[in-house]
């Protein structure tokens, strides 16, 4: 490999699983610099953003593997490309998924651009997905796969990944199931192997998020409504406090209305949101029809390969991140708007979230639920 010796820039979060993907690739003979992203400026402090810990787990990591370290602020980018985006969406009353924005613009676009700009021939991320080419009639296609360790899966998250960014891409533990990859860091004397899954995105952290969100979009009350029959049951702070499908928050719980099987007054959930009265829609039970979808329409879409895939076809689809695939099939397609239509009714899908479409374990991509 001296001779051939490619160089790979890996984006280092400061968890095992990018760790162990730059490990992995020096092991397999690549050049490997490592490069440490700055999504978030406003707020970062020790309390609710972790970035400074991070960068100092990267630090360490780059130690250990003998690879040098980059770090490079893309918060400009993200403010742009991203969090604008994300209070756009809840400004109209939907519910957004910044992470699969934060993928296609920055973490394959921003980030891509700026490596290929240092001369790399490929970047590398810890995401547990894989990327397969294969020749077809009009050249080489690449896809994308589910991981082999289907409870890690992240190619929901990574739907917007166009062939360009693909091609480019790297993910060196796709493959690999995680205990085996926290084992792997272990044996390799890399203090992050036992380190806490960060869970959601930086700049909510683990503070209330309503808290979070009142600093960008101020509160706006208004009456909670029941869906059936138009009846006021309390009051909202704000349509965009809430999400299609919630239970918790909404302090209706002592408004009494239909029973379950034992007698007890059923939970009340959102089911939509009136934005010309500023109402927030809400009904009683589970499984109330309200809640309820055999048909969803999305928007704004994108697909892997480039083009759409056929109607009138078996494929599997999720509405949210933690879901087991759906059995559907296409009705109708165009370039603005898919229908899918689902063998059992989906469960209270949000707009603004994504619907992503698979064919057995390849991503064939997706867009946003009206």
């Amino acid at each position: 490999m001296a001779e051939l010796q490619k160089t790979v820039i890996v984006g280092m979060s400061g968890g095992v699983d990018s760790s162990v993907a730059a490990m992995l690739l020096k092991r397999a003979g690549w050049k490997v610099i490592g490069l440490f992203m700055k999504n978030w400026e406003d707020d970062d402090d020790e309390e609710y953003c972790s970035s400074r810990r991070d960068l100092v787990d990267v630090a360490s990591v780059c130690d250990v593997l003998g690879i040098e370290l980059e770090v490079v602020n893309f918060s400009a980018e993200y403010k742009e490309r991203v969090f604008a985006e994300f209070l756009r969406e809840y400004r109209a009353g939907r519910t957004p998924n910044p992470d699969v924005l934060c993928n296609a613009e920055i973490k394959f676009r921003a980030f891509l651009d700026h490596a290929l700009a240092m001369g790399a021939d490929r970047i590398a991320t810890g995401h547990y997905a894989q990327v397969r080419a294969f020749e077809s009639e009009t050249g080489i296609v690449q896809q994308l796969l589910k991981a082999e360790d289907g409870s890690k899966d992240q190619s929901y998250f990574l739907h917007r990944l166009n062939q360009r960014q693909l091609a480019a891409t790297l993910f060196p533990i796709g493959h690999l199931y995680k205990r085996d990859v926290r084992r792997m860091a272990a044996d390799a004397g890399l203090a992050v192997h036992d380190k806490k899954d960060s869970t959601g995105i930086c700049f909510i952290g683990e503070r209330p998020f309503k808290e979070f969100l009142s600093r960008y979009l101020p509160p706006a009350p208004g009456d909670i409504v029941s869906f059936d029959d138009r009846r006021a049951l309390g009051r909202h702070d704000g349509l965009m406090y809430y999400t299609i499908g919630q239970r918790k928050g909404l302090h209706i719980g002592g408004v009494k209305g239909m029973q379950d099987a034992t007698g007890d007054h059923e939970a009340w959930f959102v089911a939509g949101k009136d934005m010309v009265r500023n109402e927030l829609l809400v009904v009683q039970g589970h499984d109330h029809p309200a809640l309820l979808k055999d048909k969803i329409f999305a928007t704004d879409l994108s697909w892997v390969a480039g083009r759409p895939p056929h109607t009138n076809w078996v494929y599997a689809a999720k509405t949210r991140y933690r879901q087991p695939d759906a059995p559907c099939s296409i009705n109708h397609i165009d370039a603005n708007k898919v229908e899918m239509e689902f063998a059992e009714p989906q469960w209270a899908p949000a707009p603004g979230q994504s619907l992503v479409v698979y064919e057995s374990k390849v991503c064939l991509g997706g867009g946003v639920i009206e």
